[in-house]
């Protein structure tokens, strides 16, 4: 299998984002990346389709992912997402042992950077690279409107959020 750029695995975590947005979910997708290149993990989000906070994108890829792999340690592995992973899919990516990780847009609310323990972490030394805004503008794009349709629809019913 060859190994591709960065830019094209990010737009293969993209099509899943967009199928968690077909669902009404919010269009995070996630595809994990086996050292020869080979796609082994791929999810979307979930949460609110099986009412379980657990059903992140990242989630769903890292148990494809190791499932495929026989073995829940992934090194040399990268995982691709399209939104900066929050601070319990960025502890399962460390515990995991994924070698890097490539997000699309940052998450200001909820994204792993606010935690400030994680640093503190024996596993992050498997960790060799965190790279942020491959294709973060498409990623942003998606998100911005969809929350910008969830809003719309939630006004219309007279439940105006926050």
């Amino acid at each position: 299998m060859a190994i591709r750029s960065d830019e094209y695995y990010m737009k293969c975590a993209l099509r899943y984002a967009r199928k968690a947005d077909a669902l009404g979910e919010v269009p995070i997708g996630a595809i994990v990346v086996s050292d020869n290149g080979a796609i082994i993990g791929r999810g979307y989000n979930c949460v609110e389709r099986l009412h379980n906070v657990q059903e992140h994108a990242e989630l769903r890829a890292l148990r494809q992912a190791t499932k495929k792999q026989g073995d829940w340690r992934l090194y040399n592995t990268t995982i691709y997402v399209t939104l900066e992973p929050c601070p319990m899919c960025f502890n399962a990516i460390f515990l995991s042992r994924c070698s890097r990780i490539v997000f699309g847009a940052t998450s200001p609310l909820f994204g792993f950077h606010l935690d400030k323990n994680l640093s503190s972490l024996v596993y992050t030394k498997h960790i060799k690279s965190i790279e942020g805004g491959m294709c973060g503008q498409e990623s942003q794009v998606l998100l911005k409107r969809f929350f910008k349709q969830k809003r719309g629809e939630e006004d219309v019913k007279g439940n105006k959020c926050g």
